[in-house]
């Protein structure tokens, strides 16, 4: 299955989560440049790293940020497990990622906890963040 497949299989409780974390993994993801980093925003104390599954969802995410339909972005593609093994170790704090989040039923997050990020750089999932922050 594809990652955009698993991740609505997922969502609607029919999917796997350890398919969907390898499909993520192997998948080829589009993440957006800007002021010469990966494209992130902040929410409850987790950076989280913007990816899509292709340039329509990125479009959809660029436009509802404001940015006219034809306007070109700077984005790079990458695997999902180089995110999540070498970029987000790379990072200062807690970073997930954020899979098409332009895209109420078909987003889905990958945050920075075991089994999903490399064991140094996770949060400790029972701790909150306050207290199992990297």
């Amino acid at each position: 299955m594809d990652l955009t497949a698993e991740i609505a299989a997922v969502r609607e409780g029919r999917g796997d989560p350890g398919r969907l974390l390898g499909d993520f993994r192997r998948a080829v993801v589009l993440a957006p440049v800007a002021g010469g980093g990966l494209m992130s925003a902040e929410s409850g104390g987790v950076r989280w790293l913007y990816a899509f599954t292709d340039e329509g969802a990125l479009a959809r995410f660029l436009g509802a940020r404001g940015a006219a339909g034809d306007a070109e972005w700077e984005y790079v593609s990458i695997l999902g497990a180089r995110l999540l093994d070498a970029v987000i170790p790379s990072l200062d704090g807690p970073t997930g990622v954020a899979v098409d989040v332009a895209d109420e039923d078909a987003s889905m997050l990958f945050p920075p906890v075991p089994g999903i990020v490399p064991e140094a750089v996770a949060v400790d999932p029972g701790a909150g963040l306050a207290g199992g922050a990297r």
